[in-house]
């Protein structure tokens, strides 16, 4: 089992920046694709950005150019910067792992965070 644990939620002004991280700990004697997801009113939860064990990323076109993904050597903790921020970027972000990056994308969700809310501000 892979626990993960985000911080870093908050409220910000449009045009401003928030760094969400996520440490994962518990089975992390390999390193997993990890992502982001936010959800915001509705059920549908839907990717932000991943990165692979070896540094590969991707991004959904809304955040392309002002949100960056990355991790840290030990591969445990992911983070998330936001620059720019719009209030349509308001939600709850979640943190989620899996073992497989494939196509370019994280495609098998193993392992969620709790979720950390961001409000963005007009």
């Amino acid at each position: 089992q892979v626990q993960l644990v985000e911080s870093g939620g908050g409220s910000a002004q449009a045009g401003g920046s928030l760094k969400l991280s996520c440490v994962a700990s518990g089975r992390t004697d390999r390193r997993y694709a990890m992502a982001w997801y936010r959800q915001t009113s509705g059920p549908q939860r839907e990717l932000v950005a991943g990165i692979s064990s070896g540094g590969s990323t991707n991004y959904a076109d809304s955040v392309k150019g002002r949100f960056t993904i990355s991790r840290d050597n030990a591969g445990n903790t992911v983070h998330l910067q936001m620059n720019d921020l719009k209030p349509e970027d308001t939600a709850v972000y979640y943190c989620v792992a899996g073992p497989y990056w494939r196509f370019g994308a994280l495609t098998d969700v193993n392992y969620w965070g709790k979720g950390v809310l961001v409000t963005v501000e007009s």
